[in-house]
């Protein structure tokens, strides 16, 4: 199963604005008629319930939308740049590679979200005619779209999953109750990836069940193959624990009490999910006194006896199984809600655009990721970009902060990575 994949992801960029004039019958001084340009693609990620793994990805380096076209004469808006959709399965979660951040967590079939937004396209030459100026040569380019890495980490959602220590019978049970076809042999880790299948009792209800690779002791801190799989068993909403009642392999009662450290280890909330206990390999010799000591070490726990090989008390499970899973689910939804009948309003100051940094010796610097990506996008070498590039910066209010912060005509500025000369 492809679980993680890293992609780089470039919203598109906007379309320039227009330098035109009005050309027309009856219009003799003409003006300036020059449109916007058209704004950069989106990229958005969908689920798409048809997918269960990222493999369609896990070749794909990169994904760009398309730019905005520039803007047109008459006013007229340029073409907004062609969106992009990534579509992945459920349960996918993204996240900024930088950052860490939590960007989506895809649990609902075809939500979509916008991961990176398009560039704003620039303002045509129109925009900027005054009295003093009602001619003006310039307009301005559009603005870079987002540009960020993503990572995709797809988590498995099942409805229950079977955990457990290695070879208690986990994916023999997943082979009795669906029509998955897990691999069993004889030995540790058989299963080194989940399994899911669907469970269809006989009353017509459903759910999916999932076949969770063997944990060990030591799982929360990466041993075995148990911190791969932990975060996969926080997405099921009910935990059926497999136990060797035979004791083959442990102790049965140490193995109970191992698992469930390692689950609290790993996250104290899967200690709270709904478990089932099932005493699995009844059918062997010695399974009955080890199952009277766990009994008597747990008197208020349910505890169900199982044959998988004989394909005996699976039925009893499953029932109890789907009894808890509607329970979880409308949990969940009375949880979903509440949540959505109150609303919390915080004020989030907004972040200004830039900083003016005084590094002394009659030079600033203006710090900005927006500025930083706008001045890539200039032609210092045409007159007419350079024109739009200041008009933008004055608009911004860049020239009334560095007069404020007290540069003086004949100052540097910085300004990504070029050196411009201020003058107010």
């Amino acid at each position: 199963m492809i679980d993680q994949i890293k992609i780089h992801v470039k919203a598109g960029d906007g379309g320039k604005g227009l330098v035109g004039w009005r050309h027309e019958k009856f219009y003799a001084n003409g003006g300036p008629f020059g449109g916007d340009g058209g704004r950069g693609g989106h990229v958005y990620v969908e689920v798409d319930t048809n997918e269960t793994t990222l493999a369609k990805l896990r070749y794909t380096k990169s994904v760009k939308a398309g730019n905005g076209e520039p803007g047109k004469m008459k006013k007229m808006h340029g073409a907004d740049g062609e969106d992009v959709t990534l579509r992945v399965p459920l349960g996918t979660m993204i996240r900024n590679a930088a950052t860490g951040d939590l960007l989506a967590d895809l649990t609902r079939p075809h939500q979509i979200v916008q991961i990176a937004h398009g560039g704003k396209g620039g303002l045509g030459n129109y925009h900027f005619a005054t009295a003093r100026n009602d001619a003006p040569e310039y307009a301005q380019p559009g603005e870079p779209g987002e540009s960020l890495d993503l990572i995709f980490e797809l988590r498995l959602l099942a409805d229950a999953g079977l955990i457990g220590f290695p070879s208690v019978g986990k994916s023999t049970f997943l082979s009795a109750a669906t029509n998955a076809r897990p691999a069993i042999a004889a030995y540790p880790f058989t299963t080194l990836e989940p399994n899911i299948g669907v469970v269809e009792l006989k009353d017509g209800r459903s759910f999916v069940l999932a076949d969770m690779p063997g944990l060990i002791e030591g799982a929360a801190e990466g041993r075995g193959l148990g911190d791969t799989f932990l975060r996969h068993i926080r997405r099921c909403r009910v935990l059926i624990h497999v136990l060797d009642m035979s004791g083959e392999q442990g102790d049965p009662l140490e193995d109970y009490a191992i698992i469930n450290k390692e689950l609290g280890s790993y996250d104290a909330s899967l200690l709270e999910k709904p478990q089932i206990v099932v005493a699995n390999k009844m059918d062997m010799d010695g399974a009955e006194d080890y199952l009277r000591m766990f009994k008597e070490a747990h008197p208020d726990l349910k505890v169900f006896e199982t044959s998988t090989q004989l394909h005996k008390g699976i039925e009893a499970v499953l029932n109890e199984a789907e009894v808890q899973i509607t329970r979880a689910r409308e949990a969940e939804q009375a949880a979903l809600k509440e949540q959505e009948q109150v609303v919390v309003y915080r004020y989030e100051p907004k972040r200004p655009d830039f900083t003016i940094e005084n590094l002394g010796n009659r030079k600033w610097k203006v710090v900005s990721e927006k500025v930083d990506r706008l001045a890539d996008t200039v032609d210092f070498n045409k007159e007419n970009d350079v024109f739009a590039f200041a008009a933008t910066l004055t608009k911004m209010g860049i020239d009334k902060a560095l007069a404020e912060a007290g540069a003086r005509d004949g100052d540097q500025v910085i300004v990504g990575s070029y050196v411009m000369d201020y003058n107010k």
